[in-house]
């Protein structure tokens, strides 16, 4: 008889590479996340090492059990890494949620995804506890700060007189963490993701993009809960041993202006209608923030070309304008140090590849317009409980991204607009995004949105909604056809043009173009 052999398995949990490693390699003491407000908290990676190690030993006591789902309602605070990484120490699955949703919505998200456990930020309740109160899955729902009601525990209690707990030994490949997508319409989806998909994203584009370094101090205006800002705010600065800067509030130009001021990130995370805001405020008030800005990145929908520009004229730094998603969750595709060109969305990160794909599922080449596919290691397992979607949207190793694509002579890829926001006019594919680009460019237009619409003859031509920078009014679009006419071409521009006060938006920032298709 053979003696029994003794394998050691190497810990594919993620909690282990990106908190408990900085603790093996002497940065305890080191801020990992600080609160950016007045009288905020910072959390060293000591303390974040052993705020998680108590946190999977309290979702155990309260009998949440491997595999089981951890719903948080939680804002950019310290509780939300503590959490999140204690869960996947448990290897309880956290959901990361919208904190901007609607009671209704969050019914259907724990109805599907049977949350156990409810972590839920105290100014979140009123919105939260019917829904949380409703599921008859949930067994426990703790409260983070204030008081906790009848019914609930408190985060303080919930941690109270645990012993630090073993990160729990998974494999790699294991499910970790959920989101739930929408996108721009749509009910949202939980979109699962395994253990490796964390580093992979770090690996490839947090260290050959971004180039994210051990003295960064880096702040994203996405949140956490989304893909784009768990990168930026999380697992970017968790891989290098960087500092991130959390922010609860709502971002306006104002309050970010505040916060590069104060706490002067090193890197920036932005948004384009942030961005553009931003820059509009800096002109009016003819100063901009004292930052050490170095790097500056942009991801949620295309950056327009004239918001690059004007912001690399303020500050001296390039905006890397990319483009990610959550069922790959992070970017993928990418403007790159020295290698920036505004109005396209650069070329594949190291460690993707990306094609484009007609109707018939061929190959489009350069000139053509095509939906955008990728490769790579992040790509999420599935959509849960959505079969046929999944089927859709993952095509063995292939992504399908839902966006449309123009790929030009030199290998670079122009954003042309999503698959179902395209129309043709006198038999001509237009990209709405292509007008949009040319409307904010003209002085008076502040943002813009590009919509298929019917004439008389029921034929689709674009129509415009814009909002107009402050003072000005609609007689200052007097030149305005003629500009778009001159720009991009006669046919493409709106033959309609109506004044909103603000144009409908995701929380991330992606017009939601089917709000304005709506009949109103």
């Amino acid at each position: 008889m053979s003696e029994t052999m003794q394998v050691e398995v190497a810990n594919g949990n993620a909690a282990d590479w990106f908190v408990d490693r900085h603790i093996r390699e002497g940065r305890a003491a080191k801020p990992a996340f600080v609160e950016a407000w007045e009288g905020g908290r910072t959390l060293t990676y000591g303390g974040l090492a052993e705020g998680t190690a108590r946190c999977a030993a309290a979702l155990k006591r309260a009998g949440i059990r491997r595999e089981e789902r951890a719903a948080m309602f939680v804002l950019d605070q310290i509780e939300f890494p503590e959490i999140f990484w204690g869960a996947l120490k448990a290897c309880v699955q956290p959901v990361a949620l919208n904190t901007l949703l609607a009671s209704d919505v969050y019914r259907v998200i724990l109805e599907d995804s049977r949350a156990a456990i409810a972590f839920v930020s105290h100014e979140l309740l009123d919105v939260v506890l019917p829904a949380a109160q409703a599921s008859p899955h949930l067994r426990q729902i703790v409260v983070i700060g204030g008081e906790a009601p009848d019914g609930t525990l408190s985060y303080d209690a919930f941690m109270a007189g645990t012993a630090p707990e073993t990160t729990t030994t998974c494999s790699c490949d294991e499910v970790a963490f959920w989101l739930y997508s929408s996108g721009s319409t749509g009910a949202p989806k939980g979109v699962r993701h395994v253990h490796d998909a964390l580093k992979v994203t770090c690996d490839t584009y947090g260290n050959q993009v971004l180039g994210i370094r051990e003295d960064d101090r880096i702040f994203s205006v996405a949140k956490l809960f989304f893909a784009y800002g768990m990168g930026n705010g999380m697992s970017f600065p968790l891989a290098a041993g960087a500092t991130a800067c959390l922010f609860n509030g709502r971002p306006t130009p104002d309050s970010i202006s505040a916060l590069l001021e104060t706490y002067k990130p090193t890197i920036f995370c932005g948004v384009p209608t942030l961005y553009a805001a931003m820059i509009h405020k800096w002109e009016d008030e003819g100063a901009h923030p004292d930052a050490p800005l170095r790097t500056c990145i942009s991801a949620g929908e295309a950056l327009p070309a004239e918001i690059g520009r004007k912001w690399k004229g303020i500050w001296g730094v390039d905006i890397m304008d990319g483009v990610g998603s959550t069922e790959m969750l992070h970017i993928f595709l990418s403007n790159k140090p020295g290698d920036i060109e505004y109005g396209t969305s650069g070329t594949a990160v190291p460690g993707y590849e990306v094609r484009l794909v007609n109707e018939d599922g061929a190959d489009v080449g350069p000139g053509g317009i095509g939906e955008l596919l990728v490769r790579g290691k992040s790509s999420a397992m599935d959509y849960w409980n959505q079969r046929d979607k999944s089927r859709a949207t993952f095509e063995g190793q292939w992504t399908r991204t839902g966006d449309k694509y123009q790929l030009t002579e030199s290998g670079r890829f122009v954003y042309c607009g999503r698959t179902d926001d395209m129309f043709k006019v006198s038999g001509i594919w237009v990209s709405p995004f292509e007008i949009e680009q040319a409307l904010v460019e003209y002085p008076a237009i502040l943002e813009a949105a590009v919509i298929a619409h019917r004439d008389e003859e029921g034929l689709e031509k674009p129509k415009a909604f814009i909002v107009l920078k402050d003072g000005k009014t609609e007689s200052d679009l007097a030149g305005l056809k003629d500009f778009i006419k001159d720009k991009i071409g006669k046919w493409k521009y709106p033959r309609w043009v109506e004044i909103l006060d603000d144009l409908p938006k995701t929380a991330t920032g992606k017009i939601q173009r089917f709000k304005l298709r709506e009949p109103s």
